[in-house]
């Protein structure tokens, strides 16, 4: 006998295959499609989500839910049917404000921009890019307009992201965390000279590069049967299902931190997909619900095992054998103190744990003024390169390295960037929780056994899916809310080590 769970779970996940066609789209764009490809590619992305928007938004849907609702009134509301249909009435609420045209116009958007996007950065070119941006901004006011239970404009963008998140709480907490990230950046710059990071620079050919990455990610977790890894201009990671995973770097022959990190902070992002439990795929419940959450996960890999010292005994060995040459005999400790020297810098998926998080409340801070229209898009690179220089103390020389260095306005994905540094803080809650809980987690990661972190971190988090937003899950697996304290007591236990400085 069907159940109207049964007729929910069937109609919704019609509606997921039709959101995995849309991220094998996206992927292909990004890694494996010719330019001239781009206008038609549009054209299909815009098809797939008016159809599946259409289906989503529907009454059809709303009365699905209400079915479902009423046949699970009074069943646990932490199992699994009474989080799928708490999640999807949640966005389909929302969904359905929205016109059809308008998502689809959106999707087309978002695509001509990332190739707009693409040639206006090899050129440094802004004003090639102004008219894309324009229209991706123009778009996402008229988003905005459809809904008014918001508090300001940058809610409504930031709750596709972090849904229930106001950008008063971001606010306050990137205020504190701004408190204690400029005095710090100050304190290491003045004493620069304590740290080498020569051995990072040299010759570093790419295929050597995958090698070495392709090696690590497999440490991580990454299963060649489940997982591809390709190489993109921006790195990025998508799924579609916990079966097929994709990850993404960029190789720079001179520069090794670039691809090695990189591959790890989006494997980070792969095991998440990856871990999720099978029951919940093709249902809204299949992929993360926060994406501070998902932020978290990249964010921890790559910072805090990556550029761990435990681990640098695993990574020294493992470049001087790829390598040779300069770093045949590389010193774990001058490779730990090397990855985490602390260097203003202008490319923010390159920066220092310090310095990141002011890359971030930089993009933050232009995003609401844009939104809000306190800031026109000709007026960004200079408002860009005025604050870059007030935060991080450069002069831009190029808006290739600086305004149009990421992906993300190309999109349309306004809203995104502060997931990124609330994603350091809920690692540093994160790191503090997995320590109590496995004390001899260091030992682990020094011998190269990263099977107790990965298992921690999925039986904690990856496994619900989006069964919990991000406030519910940090309460169950550490026992408090999103807090500043907890990742900056981290950075500076690691920077006083790497520096031999009380800070």
């Amino acid at each position: 006998m069907t159940t109207a769970i049964d007729r929910l779970r069937d109609w919704l996940a019609e509606i997921a295959d039709l959101g995995d066609v849309t991220h094998l789209l996206e992927w292909d764009q990004q890694t494996m499609m010719p330019a001239r490809g781009a206008a038609g590619r549009a054209e299909a992305l815009a098809t797939v989500r008016r159809v599946s928007h259409e289906k989503f938004a529907s009454a059809q849907t709303g009365k699905l839910l209400e079915a479902a609702g009423a046949a699970l009134d009074g069943a646990d509301p932490g199992g699994d049917e009474a989080a799928l249909v708490r999640v999807a009435a949640r966005r389909w609420e929302k969904a359905r404000r929205v016109p059809i045209e308008l998502a689809a116009a959106r999707a087309k958007a978002a695509s001509l921009g990332q190739e707009a996007w693409r040639e206006a950065r090899a050129r440094s070119d802004f004003a090639a890019f102004v008219p894309y941006l324009e229209r991706n901004l123009e778009l996402a006011r008229r988003y905005v307009e459809c809904f008014d239970e918001f508090d300001c404009p940058y809610d409504v963008l930031l709750d596709d992201y972090e849904p229930g998140m106001r950008t008063a709480t971001v606010t306050a907490l990137f205020a504190q965390l701004k408190s204690e990230l400029i005095p710090l950046i100050g304190t290491l710059s003045d004493h620069r000279d304590r740290v080498d990071a020569a051995c990072l620079h040299g010759s570093f050919p790419a295929a050597q590069q995958r090698e070495l990455a392709v090696a690590v990610v497999r440490l991580m977790g990454y299963d060649p049967a489940a997982w591809r890894m390709d190489t993109a201009v921006h790195p990025f990671a998508t799924s579609f299902g916990h079966q097929d995973v994709r990850i993404t770097t960029r190789w720079d022959e001179s520069y090794f931190p670039a691809a090695l990190f990189g591959a790890m902070h989006e494997c980070g992002h792969g095991l998440y997909e990856a871990g999720i439990d099978g029951a919940l795929q093709r249902t809204p419940l299949g992929h993360a619900e926060s994406l501070a959450i998902h932020e978290s996960q990249s964010r921890l890999w790559e910072n805090m095992v990556g550029r761990g010292r435990a681990f640098s005994n695993v990574l020294a060995p493992l470049l001087a054998r790829t390598f040779g040459g300069a770093l045949a005999g590389l010193d774990p400790d001058t490779l730990y103190r090397a990855v985490n020297r602390v260097a203003p810098s202008f490319i923010r998926v390159e920066a220092d744990e310090a310095t990141y998080g002011m890359h971030i409340v930089l993009r933050f801070e232009l995003e609401q003024q844009l939104i809000e229209g306190q800031l026109s898009i000709r007026e960004l690179p200079e408002a860009w390169n005025a604050r870059f220089k007030e935060y991080l103390g450069l002069d831009v020389p190029d808006d290739a390295h600086g305004v149009l260095q990421d992906v993300h306005w190309s999109s349309g994905s306004i809203g995104y960037f502060p997931t990124y540094a609330l994603g350091n803080l809920i690692a540093g809650e994160l790191w503090e929780r997995v320590h109590v809980e496995h004390p001899d987690l260091d030992q682990h990661l020094e011998a190269g056994d990263l099977g107790p972190l990965r298992e921690w971190l999925r039986e904690s988090i990856h496994r619900h899916g989006a069964k919990f937003t991000m406030p519910e899950l940090l309460e169950r697996v550490v026992g408090d809310s999103i807090a500043v304290e907890p990742f900056v007591a981290y950075l500076k236990r690691k920077l006083s080590d790497v520096y031999g400085l009380r800070l």
